[in-house]
């Protein structure tokens, strides 16, 4: 059984920096496509960014390119989300996913979801 766990989350000023990790349990880590989503109240969950198989690209949405980065640790079955610069409506509950497909940014097509972590960045 695939389990994900995120940790990390928390509240923070703007303009400051915070990762979030995901731990990957009970699958094979380096063979999955490993993203980052988000979900504000009131809407859908979106794609953030994701890290293909290990030593792959990474992709991000428009609005977090240059502040949030993506990284894979095959040795820990990790995948993190580093964010800097961090803005008000980046608040949202964010969740990590794994999927065997290549490369996607389609929620539905991801097989495993963690439970999610709430980031607040306060204005």
């Amino acid at each position: 059984q695939v389990q994900l766990v995120e940790s990390g989350g928390g509240l923070v000023q703007a303009g400051d920096s915070l990762r979030l990790s995901c731990e990957v349990s009970g699958g094979a880590f380096s063979t999955y496509l490993l993203a980052w989503f988000r979900q504000a109240p009131g809407n859908e969950r979106e794609f953030v960014g994701c890290a293909l198989r290990s030593g792959g690209t990474q992709y991000y949405k428009d609005s977090v390119k240059g502040r949030f980065t993506i990284s894979r640790d095959d040795a820990k079955n990790t995948v993190y989300l580093q964010m800097s610069s961090l803005k008000p409506e980046d608040t949202a509950v964010y969740f990590c996913a794994a999927s065997t497909t290549y490369y996607t940014f389609n929620p539905d097509a991801y097989d495993y979801w963690g439970q999610g972590t709430q980031v607040t960045v306060a204005s």
